[in-house]
């Protein structure tokens, strides 16, 4: 499991011993460690909303397809990540004063003491009935680039986990990117989707590279709870961004200060959004019509609002923006960010289509 260190902790000094006594006292041991371990008393977690059943389905994938959870790292290092108070942790071999040296003595020194998936059935660690928080930081951190760098790998057992998690309404969430590479944290699912799973952006091919709008979601997504006013300011920047995507596939110019309400103006006519946008239909297109100015009046307002309470224009007091305002702007963006997107394929599908046409 993980790389080994040759280096041996200030706890492990004694086991320089003659290697035949330490060896009787370490068969001795594990063969108490293997019942104490695995009879400790547990302390259930209240409202435990990731069922008994969920958490044995996930361990036993990583056991049956023989995940090594620590990655790349030693074990020990590795769960100083979930439970950065190791050292304070009991051990479980009177040898060592805490949990970290027995860990290190029975995985590291002697890995054949216990099983590859000791982990989920020590009730130090609580895996099988501690809260769901324990539960869903452990697999992030095992996701985690540091932990875990092949990208491939991390997609599978990402899609897995949330295959199960989902059943309880759980999810692991992309929150960050750590040198381009993403970082996940648990949280419930709501009945709206989170804001960097709210725009589908792969679905869009003439997004040469869609990095820019995903870094805008997970913005929104960082700060909608704990800094309001960013995740508005993010919001309007989305909106910007797509606009400017639009313009430059169409190779129409604006300028470096457009505000957003004359680049909507801008594409809007390089998309023909007007009157006539139901064909052969006077109440469809006067519907369509009422539409496009409620899109309108929306992306004004979304440019009000962040002026007003978000993070443009320093202003001098602290802003009165609350998560629901964050999540107004952002609600008003994707949908005018997919709107757009939307239009943009259908038109330069039918462009295509057109071209193909009159060339034969």
């Amino acid at each position: 499991m993980g790389s080994i260190t040759s280096t041996i902790p200030s706890w492990g000094a004694e086991l320089r011993g003659p290697a035949s006594a330490l060896r009787a006292k370490e068969e001795h041991a594990g063969r108490h460690l293997r019942t104490d371990r695995h009879n400790r008393s547990v302390d259930f977690a209240q409202h435990q909303t990731i069922t008994a059943l969920t958490r044995r389905d996930i361990t036993d994938f990583i056991t049956s397809e023989r995940v090594d959870w620590s990655g790349r790292l030693e074990e020990v290092a590795f769960l100083q990540r979930v439970w950065p108070d190791l050292d304070s942790m009991p051990s479980t071999d009177n040898r060592f004063p805490n949990a970290a040296g027995d860990i290190w003595q029975h995985r590291v020194n002697n890995p054949q003491d216990w099983d590859e998936d000791w982990i989920f059935d020590d009730h130090r660690f609580g895996l099988r009935n501690g809260t769901d928080e324990l539960f869903v930081e452990f697999l992030c951190q095992m996701l985690h680039p540091v932990v875990r760098p092949n990208a491939e790998e991390v997609r599978r057992l990402l899609t897995y986990f949330n295959e199960c998690l989902e059943r309880d309404d759980w999810e692991l969430v992309e929150v960050e990117q750590m040198s381009g590479k993403p970082v996940f944290e648990g949280r419930r699912r709501e009945a709206v989707k989170s804001p960097t799973q709210a725009l589908e952006l792969d679905h869009y091919e003439r997004l040469g590279d869609p990095q820019v709008l995903r870094d805008h979601l997970r913005r929104v997504d960082r700060d909608l709870k704990n800094d309001p006013p960013g995740a508005i300011g993010s919001s309007k920047e989305l909106v910007e961004s797509v606009c400017k995507t639009i313009l430059d596939d169409y190779e129409q110019p604006y300028k470096r200060g457009d505000d957003l309400m004359e680049l909507y103006k801008k594409v809007q006519a390089a998309l023909g959004l007007n009157a006539d946008a139901v064909k052969d239909s006077k109440r469809g297109s006067e519907a369509s019509v009422k539409a496009l100015r409620a899109m309108v009046t929306t992306i004004q307002a979304l440019a009000e609002l962040r002026n007003a309470i978000g993070l443009g224009h320093g202003h001098p007091d602290r802003s009165p923006a609350l998560t629901r305002h964050g999540r107004l702007a952002f609600n008003s963006a994707v949908a005018i960010s997919e709107f757009l997107l939307d239009t943009w394929h259908v038109r330069r599908r039918d462009e295509d289509q057109a071209t193909g046409a009159s060339g034969r």
